[in-house]
């Protein structure tokens, strides 16, 4: 599997983790950086990465910052990727069988302890379809067309002028 990692400054110790779990089992990656840690901004990385998935160029993308939860908002920006903060094993597993996540987004803060379980489970688990399909199909939709259809607001949420 091909595997693009990114992170932040923050994400550089769990990043060497990541690449040696990554190439122990046989995976490919590239490192879209950062390589120091001086401070970068996270959505440049996250961009990047998501932009390099949503192409085709690679199969799955690993994020990594101080949180997790910057690089997922930044990356779920680009169109048709669905990025996933997985804290543990069992949202890795579920964000690739009901969300067909395609990157997985990591805390550096958390640490190391469920990095191994938390990647095998989402390198590892398939998208199970069936009545998931409907609700990523929304997802790949314009972020507004759906909900603008269900919730509008009658003429257009303006009002009269009321006479006096």
């Amino acid at each position: 599997m091909r595997i693009a990692i990114g992170n932040d400054h923050h994400g550089i110790e769990l990043k060497k983790l990541v690449i040696k779990l990554l190439t122990e089992v046989g995976h490919s990656y590239q490192d879209f950086g950062c390589y120091t840690e001086e401070a970068v901004d996270y959505p440049d990385i996250a961009v990047k990465v998501a932009e390099a998935v949503a192409r085709g160029e690679f199969d799955r993308g690993i994020l990594i910052c101080g949180t997790g939860i910057g690089m997922c908002i930044a990356a779920n920006k680009v169109k048709g990727i669905r990025a996933a903060q997985c804290y543990n094993a069992f949202t890795a597993m579920r964000a690739r069988q009901h969300n067909d996540a395609q990157i997985c987004c990591l805390s550096a803060e958390e640490g190391k302890v469920r990095l191994q379980a938390i990647l095998e489970k989402f390198l590892t688990t398939d998208f199970e379809g069936g009545r998931h399909i409907p609700r990523i199909n929304k997802i790949k939709e314009s972020r507004l067309s759906w909900r603008a259809k269900r919730y509008a607001p009658r003429n257009n949420g303006l009002r009269r002028a009321s006479s006096s």
